[in-house]
């Protein structure tokens, strides 16, 4: 990875779903649900990234 992506990744991302995460654990009633939601988005964008990088 490069310096602006580990940047990205440590100013913008980490943070991002560490809050959604966060949030949703509020949410007593459909926690589970949202959390999953969470880690699906999360999980396709990787994959997305990593696609269209080529693993660079």
């Amino acid at each position: 990875m490069s310096g602006p992506s580990l940047i990205f990744w440590v100013v913008f991302a980490i943070p991002l779903f560490a809050f959604l995460i966060w949030l949703m654990r509020q949410d007593k009633k459909k926690g589970v649900t949202g959390l999953v939601v969470v880690i699906i988005t999360i999980v396709v964008a990787v994959v997305y990234m990593y696609v269209r990088t080529g693993g660079k």
